[in-house]
């Protein structure tokens, strides 16, 4: 599954000012909510409740949220670039900075979990997490994330 079938240009922030794990989320819950059409309030409990199982900080200063909605027709991505690195509660304990947002129909089943595994491993790529913590610019950021692997080995 490419990343081009859930993320689309503007769900992607190259410089998302949040000052710790909750502002996280409850800033990509409200880019969600207006992107998606959705309650802000709805995906951010959503989002908490997975928190709760354990941190989504999957290490590397990568966090990956997620959650499960409601009459979601399909799989939906956001992702941000932050400012400046924050407590994640990641497995590594390391702060993180690199975000990427998955929402999810509740019947999604492997589609969810081959998606989360598909981000995973983009992000732990160092090359590519190098190149996305230098880059600015949204639509650039955009093409690094859903340009299919074998043509980022330039």
């Amino acid at each position: 599954m490419p990343l081009s079938d859930l993320l689309v240009p503007k769900a992607v922030f190259p410089a998302l000012k949040v000052n710790n794990k909750k502002q996280a989320i409850q800033e990509l819950s409200a880019k969600a909510a207006e992107l998606i059409g959705r309650d802000e309030r709805e995906i951010f409990e959503t989002l908490l409740q997975r928190e709760r199982l354990g941190s989504t900080g999957v290490g590397n200063g990568v966090a990956i949220p997620h959650g499960k909605l409601p009459k979601l027709d399909k799989l939906v991505g956001l992702f941000a670039r932050l400012t400046k690195p924050i407590d994640f509660e990641a497995l590594d304990g390391e702060p993180v900075d690199l975000v990427f947002l998955l929402l999810a129909p509740e019947a999604a089943g492997a589609d969810h979990l081959k998606a989360l595994a598909r981000i995973a491993r983009l992000l732990r790529d160092d090359q590519i997490a190098k190149k996305l913590r230098a880059v600015r610019d949204a639509d650039t950021v955009y093409a690094m994330l859903t340009t299919p692997p074998a043509s980022h080995a330039a």
